[in-house]
């Protein structure tokens, strides 16, 4: 490597940190290092182990690029094998003797021209860059709900699933009806005594097949090296032109076709004209996260499976009382109501440039240039930061481009051109306003509550096509970054 050697920390080893520490390597960083708080990669797929949890896209397009695997056993893989999956990759790219695991960052400030790193545990770093791969969806959300602390069952989110607490022949709640709640509704009714779902807002489902993957297409998988790069290629065309473009324009006749495909599916698979009327959304389809499932309206129907519309109004110690004073006996709670989709970095305490605290700039709500860079926060990049692709693409997609674009920006670290980059407040604020704009023209718009709406009801995501999305991550445009030279002057 020529030029200034740069420190690099990295800040989680899920998929993103993973990947950036790969990315890194190939380009010649290798004064790196990978903070982890866990004990083990995988980040949102080593926390989430609850019955049924699996990938809501195709396996062979949610897997990194470069490292394509022909082993997965089903269309949308099992948690497990996602989980398995990041493990091998990160072994065999030797990506594991850079991550420092029990390794969790409290405090970031930028002084003297470094990022002074401190651990939760004392220990304490420096660094030129730093590279925040924290994750989305990793801080449960837990409801408001009256009396929770008086169940005398077991009470658990679903991304904390408790294994130790038998369900065979239990009586389950399960509040919330999102990707989750209904992974677990179909995995488990078939095991528990009965099964009670609280439904706050009923969801469209999209009845796609989770085929299993034969044993001659995985090993025309190994043999040939050219199928899985093309496969990936035809899925990713596929899943843009048939869900990701259509998101973003809720006027396409593609949009309008997902929804006639969901309520197809309702009104054919539910027999029961009450229950159907109750599992119908009011709302177009997608603008909540669209659900993907082939068999939860067959759970849902099962005589063991109760379907509870009524709010609930407290929990007691038997059970969950709802708003017509019904008590349902429970002897166990599971708690699918989703993640606190607006943290990124937090908690971890962010001091910039003249004591400028991510807390105060964020105090509204999170954002960031393209995603990637904060005003005032110089060589600190995110990776699937604020307001970007969460909701309409791959994130494995996304968390390459945006490790390349930032690659571009740390060449110019590396080669002297500048000491310090970060976004231009016009430019963070100038992308802002065309995102908001644009928003208005996208299908999370039409009438619902979901997480990707922030305190405006503004999505927080990226409401552009995936084409553009690539576009803006070819290159940096440098007019809007601010850039401080070695020495500490501006560069003009």
């Amino acid at each position: 490597m020529t030029g200034r050697p740069l420190r690099t920390v990295i800040i989680g080893a899920g998929m993103a940190g993973v990947a950036a520490a790969i990315k890194l390597r190939e380009a010649g960083h290798d004064d790196l290092v990978v903070y982890e708080k866990g004990d083990s990669v995988g980040g949102t797929w080593r926390e989430n182990t609850y019955p049924g949890i699996a990938c809501d896209l195709p396996a062979h397009l949610y897997t990194y690029s470069f490292a394509p695997n022909p082993e997965w056993s089903h269309t949308f893989a099992p948690g497990a094998e996602i989980r398995a999956y990041f493990e091998r990759v990160a072994r065999d790219r030797r990506v594991e003797r850079n991550i420092v695991f029990g390794a969790e960052v409290s405090t970031l400030e930028w002084a003297d021209g470094r990022w002074h790193v401190e651990l939760l545990d004392g220990r304490c770093d420096k660094a030129d860059v730093v590279i925040a791969a924290t994750g989305v969806l990793h801080h449960p959300a837990y409801p408001d709900i009256d009396g929770l602390g008086d169940f005398e069952g077991p009470v658990f989110h679903s991304a904390r699933w408790d294994h130790t607490v038998a369900i065979d022949g239990a009586r389950v709640g399960v509040v919330g009806t999102g990707s989750s709640a209904v992974q677990i509704v179909s995995a488990i009714v078939g095991r528990v005594g009965e099964l009670h779902l609280f439904q706050r807002t009923p969801q469209w489902i999209m009845p796609l097949q989770n085929s299993v993957t034969s044993d001659d297409d995985k090993a025309r998988y190994r043999t040939d090296p050219e199928l899985l790069p093309k496969l990936r290629e035809e899925l990713s065309a596929s899943f843009v032109e048939n869900f990701a473009n259509a998101v973003v324009d809720a006027d396409s006749p593609t949009a309008k076709l997902m929804e006639d495909l969901c309520r197809a599916h309702l009104e054919t698979d539910v027999t029961d004209p009450e229950l159907r009327k109750r599992l119908r959304p009011t709302y177009r389809a997608a603008c909540k996260r669209l659900v993907v499932s082939p068999d939860f309206y067959v759970a849902i129907q099962r005589p063991n499976a109760h379907l509870v519309t009524e709010p609930i109004e407290r929990v007691e110690a038997g059970g969950v009382r709802t708003a017509d004073g019904s008590l349902h006996g429970l002897d166990l709670i599971v708690l699918a109501t989703g993640f606190r989709v607006d943290r990124f970095l937090r908690p971890i305490e962010v001091i910039g440039r003249a004591g400028t605290r991510v807390d105060d700039v964020w105090g509204r709500r999170p954002s960031a240039y393209l995603s990637v860079s904060i005003p005032e926060f110089p060589n600190l990049f995110l990776v699937n930061g604020p307001n970007g692709p969460v909701g309409n693409f791959s994130l494995i997609d996304v968390a390459e481009l945006q490790i390349d674009y930032i690659l571009q920006l740390m060449s110019l670290l590396r080669g002297g051109g500048c000491a310090e980059i970060s976004a231009a407040a016009s430019a963070a604020e100038r992308v802002e306003a065309e995102r908001v704009e644009a928003a208005k023209r996208t299908i999370w718009v039409t009438g619902c509550r979901s997480w990707y709406l922030d305190d405006r009801g503004v999505p927080a995501a990226w409401p552009w096509t995936m084409e553009r999305f690539r576009e803006v991550m070819a290159a940096p445009v440098l007019a809007d970054f601010d850039l401080v030279e070695l020495g500490g002057g501006p560069l003009i």
